[in-house]
């Protein structure tokens, strides 16, 4: 394949390249995300209707009976991007003014992809319970909170208490997401290379707020606690790692008690010996995994190395060791592992029924679907996820998370398989074809040529 032919200098100078152009292209555009109105504005009496003074009936209906807010507002597709800025991308705790920019990021992707309107409010506080009253507090103008670059174990705390006591979705992407493709990803992998994945061993790189939450979405949906391993900078989970404490980190110490049946200890090179399959969500490579650890390997072995910007190991360098499937968080790789394929369809679900919470059920049922999709218009080693391009995929995503938020008892109103998908697909036709409308009749600005960006 051609793509695995370049050299490792070309692959880092492609690597390079949106950091160069994303600068001059943030400042050309002056960001990435604005407000446009829906609604029809034909004179300047409309907005006695719009607002002052007809806008007062519809703020007597919700003050009867606040779930109108739904109905009279564009609260139902309304979802704020929450970040603090202590874990910014593999940048680290760069602040809330510096993490804006990915807020944004997130933003355009929701639209774009799912039809969701969000809004990127980073915080000017470090302090979990801090943030968790700050969600409480906006909770009245959203359908739902997507939780971004915060870190551990902070964002399971966050995460828990937000789900706890808001009436409104709350998700953590870097959790949440990234469980929910890389269990998509598992499940295709595993049917390729012809094992049984709940019965398979699967060693977890790296033990942060990515990998725990695959570790309890993982589990849940049905891999046996015992034969996941996880390996954190100081070695393999076990029960008699004193250094990992239930005060401090319940979650990562709940998991010391759980998996590992058959207690190993050591580092990432014991964590590989002889399993199915490994996941990697440590720190960027390469060279945190091996070739001769993959070697150790069980037979057809699969590998997720997913670190950015630069896997745990180079694709071909994990293919000449014998792995049979290999999976990066990169595009210019096959088998890109990638949050964007999740949240954007799981949202526009949820939002659809008007949902209370998102359950990890819902993330499995997405998992499922997302692997499905792919599934039926075949999967092979080097394609076993769907791609971003792949639209048709969110529709679907969204209908089986809706499904499951009735099923589960968490959705504020009922529509039928059809009514949510027809919906889903309207919303995000509208979304991407009204961009396509700005750009065509030069309302957004196409970008000047890259050599005049590279020069600036």
């Amino acid at each position: 394949m051609e793509k695995e032919k370049l050299s490792v200098e070309e692959l880092l100078a492609k690597a390079k390249k949106p950091s160069l152009l994303a600068p001059p292209l943030h400042r050309f555009y002056e960001g990435k995300v604005q407000v446009m109105p829906k609604c029809a504005i034909t004179s300047f009496e409309d907005f006695a209707i719009w607002y002052t003074p007809g806008v007062a009936a519809p703020c007597r209906e919700i003050q009867a009976n606040p779930d109108k807010s739904f109905e009279l507002t564009n609260r139902w597709n309304y979802v704020a991007v929450v970040s603090d800025g202590t874990r910014v991308l593999g940048l680290g705790d760069i602040g809330p003014e510096a993490a804006l920019p990915v807020m944004e990021g997130k933003a355009l992707l929701f639209k774009y992809l799912g039809g969701v309107d969000a809004f990127p409010l980073c915080l000017k506080t470090k302090d979990p319970e801090e943030l968790v009253r700050a969600l409480e507090l906006i909770e009245p103008t959203f359908g739902g909170i997507n939780l971004e670059d915060i870190e551990k174990p902070k964002c399971f705390y966050v995460l828990e208490k937000a789900r706890e006591r808001l009436q409104i979705p709350v998700w953590h992407d870097d959790q949440q997401g990234t469980a929910t493709v890389i269990l998509a990803g598992l499940i295709n992998a595993f049917k390729v290379v012809g094992k049984n994945m709940k019965e398979s061993l699967i060693t977890l790189i790296g033990a942060g707020a990515a990998n725990i939450r695959t570790a309890y979405v993982l589990i849940r949906w049905g891999v046996k606690p015992g034969n996941i391993i996880m390996v954190d900078s100081k070695g393999i989970l076990y029960p008699g790692r004193e250094d990992i404490k239930k005060e401090d980190d319940p979650w990562k110490y709940e998991l010391t008690q759980i998996t590992n049946a058959e207690g190993r200890v050591g580092g990432i090179p014991e964590a590989m010996k002889g399993v199915d399959a490994i996941v990697g969500c440590s720190k960027p490579g390469p060279g945190v995994i091996k070739k001769e650890w993959i070697k150790m390997m069980a037979d057809n072995p699969i590998v997720f190395a997913c670190a950015n910007p630069i896997p745990e190991i180079w694709p071909w360098e994990a293919k000449e060791a014998g792995a049979k499937i290999v999976a990066t968080g990169r595009s210019d790789f096959p088998n890109q592992v990638n949050n964007s394929l999740g949240f954007p369809g799981i949202f526009r679900g949820v939002l659809d029924v008007r949902a209370k919470t998102i359950t990890d059920d819902m993330c499995i049922a997405a998992a499922e679907e997302l692997a499905r999709f792919a599934e039926e218009r075949g999967i092979h080693e080097d394609n076993i996820l769907p791609t971003m391009e792949e639209w048709e995929v969110y529709p679907r995503e969204a209908v089986s998370c809706a499904l499951k938020s009735i099923e589960q008892g968490v959705a504020r109103i009922k529509l039928s398989r059809q009514e949510l998908y027809e919906r889903a697909v309207a919303i995000i036709k509208n979304a991407r074809e009204s961009l396509e409308a700005l750009m065509r009749h030069g309302l957004i600005k196409r970008p000047p040529p890259e050599e005049e960006l590279l020069k600036k």
